[in-house]
């Protein structure tokens, strides 16, 4: 996510302990957190799909999704 959505995304979250925002700002807060955790999703599920497990007995299981 670039540097400036993550700067609004805080600057709102500042700005809601000071005061009520505005519906705009609501509306505007909603759609960067979804954004922002669609991100942190792919990012994790990437993450995990690089993701290994070794057993004692030397085997390795990889926590990639399998294809359904």
């Amino acid at each position: 996510m670039e540097k400036e959505k993550l700067n609004r995304i805080n600057e709102l979250a500042r700005f809601s302990k000071e005061r009520v925002l505005t519906e705009e700002e609501k509306a505007e807060q909603y759609e960067l957190r979804q954004e922002y955790l669609k991100e942190i999703r792919m990012s994790f599920g990437a993450m995990l799909d690089n993701t290994v497990i070794q057993y004692p007995d030397g085997s390795r299981k990889s926590l990639k999704k399998e294809d359904q």
